[in-house]
């Protein structure tokens, strides 16, 4: 019988080596080629955009061209049921995908920062495109998401899968990663430099004159193309709206702005908080996962009944209409109302599974928060700040808070208003906001959700290369043992002095019994007249195991005082596979730091 034919081994895309060549070897080359992904990205967000339009329009029969948060009202069934059947669609394919991939269904999906901050820019371009899909389902249904995060997502997918064609070495592929994210964001809201800063604020973890010229042609791109394909504004201009604001900030200017900013740390933290319950309260009530997000698809479209319906999607309507003169008659009690529904149509929605993020969610939030401050707040209508300024300093305040990015958010309203005075009260807010969270919570809403996961991301800094630094890598596998049972007379003969200072023994199983130091044995047996080899083993309980990192290493010989550890394949069957040093540690160490300083800088050969 002949065999079963082998699977056919899926085809790796590589571009020709010449290609390849001119884009690592050249910095002009990146530049091109982060052009190429801004493009694309833009292209990305505008046909991402343009079929959520359409889903909504489809769902609940508005008119061409309407936001569904800009929507006054909505027919009673076909506010609960647009959401509910979206969440239902939405389950059956989270349940159809996770069946198809099998073991791998629970396996998380990797988004650009966790890419980034862990596996030096690797994305899967399919898990990005399934992630997308979500996206747009959910959004177009109606849940309380946001589309940046599918933006961000499938340019980021892109950008990575074009690196690795490229071959790109692990500093430039994070780099590109950014690009596609910056891309992404810059198409979705019309602003190059907020794109441009997202990327590095968030998805690469710094700044560097290495990262400038990729990262803002791609911003400018993105923005360029999209622009060119969407015909609608994706965001708001409110020049003529934010009033005057002189020139010479004052004290007096920013101590609002310094509170509305600590206001606004507090509602971001209650509301991250808020999700993470809402998650716990449906894992309470048993339900399978395919079936919460209808559960909590009908529990939105009641909240937009009982509400407004601008709880829904990602309030791109809603917030065209609270920077709008229209709004300007809205009552403390409206405002607040609207703030608390949006809150927990947010919370329901991502609790339940709906794919998405808070970014588009916070903006609007915090721009409420702005409005019902300069509503209730004593004295700060003697200001030359009219009520749609403030909405600006807390919508950029409120998405620091839950987004980060105090620098993105403060460019996002520069390229609002034009008004660099409001843009100086806008960094008051989001550095008072940005601190206050970070010394009270510590985390943003996504690496929040990787904590919760038992990941300790909080940042997109390359982590990644000291967890790739392990043990195993690290270890000398070469490691001749000794029983522990041999002749201490017989032991000595056969490791004289000079030979290798240290021996591992091993017991009658062939486990890991400690190390014997050969000049220790010769002192003790020639001073003390020890008999046995058991009287003179060392740190046998002290072992490395193959996947600790560098770091986790490092803190064993220090607790251990020793200069080698013996590396294990496990604590209990302790079969001993490696021997590590902790000079040879501190050594490649040392070496990968100064090549993470060289990729910062800009100096990679």
């Amino acid at each position: 019988m002949n065999p079963a034919p082998a699977p056919a081994a899926r085809t790796k895309l590589t571009v020709p080596e010449r290609l390849r060549a001119l884009v690592r070897g050249s910095e002009a080359g990146l530049v091109a080629l982060a052009a190429v992904i801004g493009c694309i990205g833009g292209a990305a967000v505008a046909a991402m955009s343009a079929t959520t339009q359409l889903l909504r329009e489809l769902l609940f029969q508005i008119p061409h061209g309407s936001r569904l948060s800009a929507m006054p009202d909505l027919p009673a069934m076909v506010a609960l049921a647009g959401p509910t059947i979206g969440g239902a669609v939405f389950g059956l394919l989270t349940y159809l995908v996770a069946r198809r991939r099998g073991g791998q269904g629970r396996r998380p999906l990797i988004d650009p920062i966790e890419a980034n901050a862990l596996h030096g820019g690797r994305m899967s371009l399919r898990d990005s495109v399934y992630v997308a899909i979500q996206n747009i389902i959910s959004n177009g249904c109606g849940a309380s998401v946001g589309l940046e995060a599918g933006y961000t997502q499938i340019a980021g997918g892109i950008a990575s899968r074009a690196g690795i064609a490229f071959g790109l070495r692990r500093s430039d592929l994070r780099t590109l990663v950014g690009c596609g994210s910056a891309a992404a964001i810059a198409a979705a809201f019309g602003s190059p430099l907020t794109g441009a800063f997202y990327a590095y604020e968030l998805i690469i973890g710094t700044y560097t004159i290495a990262t400038l010229a990729p990262v803002v042609v791609a911003a400018f791109c993105g923005s360029l193309v999209a622009q060119a394909l969407v015909s609608q504004a994706a965001f708001v201009d409110v020049r003529a709206l934010v009033g005057t604001v002189h020139p010479g900030i004052t004290a007096a200017d920013t101590l609002p702005c310094l509170g509305l900013g600590l206001i606004c740390a507090g509602c971001g933290i209650a509301i991250m908080r808020g999700v993470t319950l809402v998650e716990q309260g449906f894992r309470w009530i048993a339900l399978p996962t395919a079936l919460r997000p209808a559960l909590g698809g009908l529990c939105t479209g009641a909240l937009a009944l009982v509400a407004t319906p601008q709880v829904l999607s990602g309030g791109h309507g809603a917030l065209h209409f609270h920077l709008s003169e229209t709004a300007a008659a809205f009552s403390a009690f409206g405002i607040a109302s609207l703030f608390a529904a949006k809150a927990a149509a947010s919370a329901i929605s991502i609790g339940s599974g709906f794919r998405g993020g808070l970014f588009f969610a916070s903006l609007l939030l915090g721009a409420l928060a702005g409005k019902l401050f300069y509503v209730l707040a004593p004295g700060v209508n003697a200001f030359d700040m009219t009520a749609t300024a403030y909405a600006i300093v807390g919508m950029a305040a409120l998405a620091v808070a839950i987004v980060g990015g105090p620098l993105t958010m403060t460019f996002l309203a520069l390229e609002m208003t034009g008004s660099f005075p409001l843009a100086g009260l806008v960094l008051v807010a989001v550095i008072a906001c940005s601190l206050t969270v970070r010394k009270i919570f510590g985390y943003s809403f996504a690496t929040w959700r990787f904590h919760l996961r038992g990941e300790s991301i909080r940042s997109a800094h390359d982590i990644g290369w000291i967890r790739n630094l392990t043990v195993g890598r690290l270890m000398r596998k070469e490691v001749q043992t000794v029983p522990l049972d041999m002749p201490l007379e017989d032991f000595l003969r056969e490791h004289p002095l000079g030979s290798p200072s240290r021996v591992v023994m091993t017991d009658a199983r062939e486990r890991y019994a400690g190390i014997v130091l050969v000049p220790e044995a010769h002192a003790r047996a020639r001073e003390e007249g020890a008999s046995h080899l058991a009287d003179l083993v060392h740190h046998v309980d002290d072992v490395l195991l193959t996947d600790m990192n560098a770091k986790q290493a490092m803190a064993t010989f220090d607790r251990t005082e020793s200069e080698a550890l013996v590396v294990v394949d496990g604590t209990v069957s302790r079969k001993v596979v490696g021997l590590l040093t902790e000079s040879h540690t501190l050594r490649r160490y040392s070496e990968e730091l100064d090549r993470q300083r060289q990729a910062v800088v800009g100096e990679t050969s």
